[in-house]
């Protein structure tokens, strides 16, 4: 039987200059559901905390996402937050999607990117069989040779896991 706290995440560098997160979890909801909380406002609200979102779940949708300048002031990045925004070049309802062409828009400096986020949601057997899981696996690629790519790489590993791991407890707790 499959354990539904099963996770990992990672981030890899190599001297071709692609970096790569990736993280996996078990969320005890439908893969249905568990895609559209990455389109629906008030979910994404819940669980990434952007202060507004435009996300259209089809083929060349605007995938856009804003986040309240923080207080907080990295030393490499400056203060986190802004616009997180590309376009949907892949859509399967249920299963996943692909975001192209996407740019992370610091509040202050230079645009990072392009990037691109993938979303893969697949069918999960649990111990209890009678309730739907979904093994998702969320994974961000796109790398050039800097310390604010390297940065950015680090302070997402720790802020886009923990939103997952709220996106599992939102999903499992109000279905």
């Amino acid at each position: 039987m499959a354990d539904t706290r099963r996770s990992s995440s990672s981030v890899w560098r190599s001297r071709n200059e692609q970096a790569t997160f990736t993280h996996s979890l078990v969320i005890g909801a439908a893969p249905q559901r568990v895609l559209d909380a990455f389109f629906d406002p008030a979910d994404l609200a819940a669980w990434w905390r952007p202060s507004r979102s435009v996300t259209t779940p089809r083929l060349f949708g605007a995938y856009a996402l804003q986040w309240a300048t923080s207080d907080y002031r990295d030393e490499v990045l400056g203060p986190l937050g802004g616009t997180f925004h590309g376009t949907v070049v892949e859509y399967t309802a249920g299963q996943e999607f692909l975001v192209a062409d996407a740019f992370w828009l610091p509040p202050e400096g230079e645009p990072i990117g392009p990037m691109a986020l993938e979303v893969v949601c697949e069918s999960h057997t649990t111990e209890r069989a009678l309730q739907p899981a979904t093994l998702l696996r969320v994974a961000q690629k796109g790398y050039e040779e800097s310390e604010r790519w390297t940065r950015y790489y680090d302070v997402l590993r720790i802020g886009l896991r923990r939103a997952l791991d709220t996106l599992k407890l939102h999903l499992e707790q109000n279905g």
